[in-house]
């Protein structure tokens, strides 16, 4: 457990710089709030794009804005393919402890995906004895992490943060099968969904299920840009399923030709991705 608390501090000291913290203004989530004393989210993602051959594609993140250089020159970049061959398994990772409740929660199309914000405390996941509260989740079709070469059908990307502004971020996997129990009681709002976002009242965050106790482990970055490193990745290793009538509503729903909004895989440069086995 100290090990990993070394190394969550090590990458975040090194990564999470100042100057990062305070041009965080495109992040995989996060509250909206003032410049003065916390992370700025914007809404407005339409610089870029997950189009391969536009000058703006993922291959230019890093060249669109001087804030986003990271993006293309990074060394420790978000998603991976996951080489289970070559998995690591240390005694000292342990159950995923969620403790998240019901809060009000919006559903925004954010014109590159459609995300679920929850305003009100949420609860957190505790990861190596740090809280990281839930701020939001979002949905990424294909799925942006791969397994053995092997990409799905649609992730899903939880999102937490802790007040020094530390990110973990929760990756769900999703095959083409049967429908989705949580996106089933969104569907309407998600096909009725316009730019004024949609208050959705009450939403558990419990009812976004795993499926297993195993995941894997890995230290990389947001996936959209500024791309900012330092982000403690958990991928849940069961693949769930949603039909392909939810899958299409979120294409359908964001707006700018963003129907596929997954980046590429990135280098894994020499990281290490652990196992946690589930005992």
């Amino acid at each position: 457990m100290a090990y990993f608390r070394l190394l969550s501090l090590l990458f975040a000291s090194l990564l999470l710089s100042s100057q990062t913290l305070l041009n965080f203004c495109h992040a995989e989530g996060g509250p909206e709030a003032d410049t003065k004393s916390r992370v700025v989210i914007s809404e407005d993602e339409s610089p870029f794009s997950y189009k391969e051959e536009a000058a703006n594609g993922p291959k230019q993140w890093g060249s669109i804005n001087s804030t986003w250089k990271v993006c293309g020159d990074g060394k420790f970049q978000s998603p991976i393919d996951v080489p289970e061959q070559k998995m690591a398994v240390p005694g000292d990772l342990g159950r995923l402890k969620r403790n998240y409740k019901p809060a009000p929660a919006q559903l925004v199309n954010r014109g590159h995906d459609i995300s679920l914000k929850w305003n009100g405390d949420a609860g957190e996941l505790l990861i190596n004895g740090t809280d990281y509260k839930l701020q939001q989740c979002h949905w990424h079709s294909p799925s942006e992490h791969t397994i053995n070469g092997r990409r799905f059908a649609m992730e899903v990307h939880m999102v937490h943060m802790t007040p020094n502004h530390d990110i973990a971020v929760v990756g769900i996997l999703y095959k083409f099968g049967r429908p989705d129990p949580f996106l089933a009681k969104l569907l309407f709002h998600i096909k009725t969904l316009d730019k004024k976002g949609t208050d959705l009242g009450i939403v558990n965050p419990q009812d976004i299920k795993f499926g297993s106790r195993k995941y894997y482990r890995y230290f990389g970055s947001l996936t959209v840009p500024p791309c900012t490193e330092g982000v403690t990745w958990t991928v849940v290793n069961k693949v769930r399923t949603v039909s392909r009538e939810q899958l299409s509503a979120l294409r359908n729903a964001v707006h700018d030709g963003f129907e596929d909004n997954a980046r590429p895989v990135q280098a894994l440069a020499g990281r290490q991705v652990y196992l946690y086995a589930g005992q």
